[in-house]
């Protein structure tokens, strides 16, 4: 049974997405994915400026003059959100938390996916797999994915995304989009990240909070890692300490786009402060932009 906390989330989330799907989002994410291919639709007589190579020969032998045929996108695609639930994505210091980012932008494809009749699976992963929902249509199906979102049963708080990405490979035979929602903190997961690219259509989404990128100056600091358990005391107030954290926070960002390109991938880069649509439009629009 979900809290009522959980239940009040859930409806507030699906208004915010289906206003924003409905408005905008919707017709932008029809435009930037493609179908699996064409399928024949009807023959239809011969019009000035139509393909020759599309005249169907039999019919218009048969008629006296000329048909063509016509064939349409077959628009039925199939949408995975592999979705981090390690503890890491609890941390937030913005308008939410990384978790909560990642739960309205994934909200956000969920409903968009659903309104042109697509269907959306999930794989949530820490450490392990911690649930995988086949891919299915409808309105209810969509609702039982944010919940799980939003209600995780995270048993381990660490990450493996290699292990997700080789569930995914292993599970998903057939191409589809396939969105990653994660930090990126972690590594190891870069050859399996490549081949899932090759096989799949894959839109990575790097969350990051801005105390990730630079530390201000407030002195002695107790931190304790989300994942590890493991506990720090920092002295925010040296600059070689905060110049070298900025460092590695750009060092992770870099690693992150090198692997993406060189994927041949796409990528999204979130932050907790509450810009998650802007950006996912931004991004339909340059692949549009790319398509065309």
């Amino acid at each position: 049974m979900l809290s009522p906390e959980i239940l009040k989330q859930i409806r507030r989330l699906e208004l915010r997405a289906r206003r924003a799907v409905q408005s905008l989002l919707g017709g932008e994410y029809h435009s930037v994915f493609k179908g699996t291919g064409l399928s024949f639709d009807e023959v239809r007589e011969y019009q000035p400026g139509d393909d020759v190579r599309g005249i169907e020969w039999n019919v218009t032998a048969r008629m006296g003059h000329a048909f063509i045929k016509r064939y349409i996108e077959e628009r039925e695609l199939t949408v995975m959100l592999l979705v981090d639930q390690s503890a890491s994505l609890q941390f937030g210091t913005g308008a939410s938390t990384k978790r909560a980012a990642v739960a309205e932008l994934a909200a956000l494809i969920a409903f968009a996916a659903e309104k042109n009749n697509d269907r959306i699976g999930l794989l949530a992963f820490s450490d392990i797999i911690e649930k995988q929902v086949p891919p299915a249509k409808g309105s209810r199906h969509v609702l039982r994915l944010l919940s799980d979102i939003l209600n995780p049963q995270s048993r381990e708080p660490g990450t493996n995304l290699k292990l997700a990405l080789e569930q995914l490979l292993k599970t998903q035979k057939r191409r589809a989009i396939v969105f990653v929602f994660s930090d990126f903190i972690g590594t190891g997961h870069e050859d399996t990240f490549r081949r899932a690219a090759f096989r799949h259509d894959l839109i990575a989404v790097r969350v990051q909070d801005a105390r990730e990128l630079s530390w201000p100056n407030v002195g002695f600091v107790q931190l304790q890692d989300a994942e590890t358990g493991q506990q720090f005391l920092l002295d925010t107030a040296s600059n070689e300490l905060r110049s070298q954290f900025a460092a590695q926070a750009e060092a992770r960002r870099e690693a992150f786009q090198k692997l993406v390109r060189s994927s041949r991938a796409d990528g999204i880069e979130i932050s907790t402060d509450g810009q998650h649509f802007e950006q996912l439009l931004k991004f339909f629009r340059m692949r549009e932009r790319r398509r065309n």
